[in-house]
């Protein structure tokens, strides 16, 4: 698996600790595709380590995956709560949290279990006990998964752009007239980025406040990404998805 680094528009990313490399062979990478409606949306190879301030990212398609670690007794159980769909991505996702969470660590991604709460969010355990200062948040979106580490509360959320047109009837009633603008009539990588910014947001939110109903954060801006409230954002493309992560504060140095 490679474990480079990309850059953005912040700048060069931090270097950060060393963790367990996983398995030869676990995760296959591919290049991503080529192209963008918009230049502030970053390409995102799949199997390479993304860094944003002290946010990190990584993104796969589910078919990469090969031969990810078995889940815990509680994973497991965790897992048989979910729909079809989701458990079935649900071992190759939880394999980029636990390299995500080792890397941040610095710990053997052998030590590292992730599991759900009570809101159905994730959080890790590292040795069995709580992992100091990791927040976590998960994607799927057909054979995409992400998975996005941060010290504080975090949102990742993936569209496809073939499914845009399907969501475009739906996205009428939940975008704004200015949110609408910015997707535009004929440009489903930008309609993607708005449903998907706003998803990570309302993660990242129910992370910074469990017990509230956060309200859905407006999206003001695309090039680059811009929220709306104390909130920072960041959109990647990654075959023939957006990714969005959205922190609940600024990036960090």
């Amino acid at each position: 698996m490679s474990r480079r680094a990309t850059s953005s528009a912040n700048g060069p990313a931090p270097p950060g600790p060393r963790a367990a490399a996983p398995a030869p062979g676990a995760l296959r990478t591919a290049p991503a595709a080529p192209g963008a409606a918009c230049p502030g949306f970053l390409p995102a190879a799949p199997g390479a380590l993304h860094r944003w301030g002290r946010a990190g990212l990584l993104v796969a398609r589910h078919r990469d995956v090969r031969r990810a670690p078995p889940l815990s007794p509680a994973e497991r159980c965790a897992a048989a709560s979910l729909p079809a769909p989701r458990r079935a991505a649900w071992p190759a996702v939880l394999f980029l949290a636990r390299i995500l969470v080792a890397d941040a660590l610095g710990v053997p991604a052998a030590e590292v279990e992730i599991l759900t709460g009570e809101d159905g969010g994730p959080y890790a355990l590292v040795g069995g006990g709580p992992a100091p200062g990791v927040h976590l948040s998960l994607g799927r979106a057909g054979g995409h998964l992400a998975a996005a580490v941060a010290p504080g509360p975090v949102g990742v959320d993936l569209r496809e752009t073939s499914a845009a047109a399907a969501e475009r009837r739906p996205a009428g009633h939940a975008l704004s007239a200015r949110e609408r603008a910015l997707a535009g009539a004929d440009r489903p990588e930008a309609l993607a980025a708005v449903r998907a910014l706003k998803e990570a947001a309302a993660k990242a939110d129910r992370g910074a406040a469990p017990d509230a109903a956060p309200r859905p954060a407006a999206v003001l801006g695309l090039c680059p990404p811009v929220l709306a409230g104390r909130r920072s954002a960041r959109v990647w493309r990654t075959g023939d998805a957006v990714v969005a992560l959205v922190l609940a504060g600024p990036p960090g140095p």
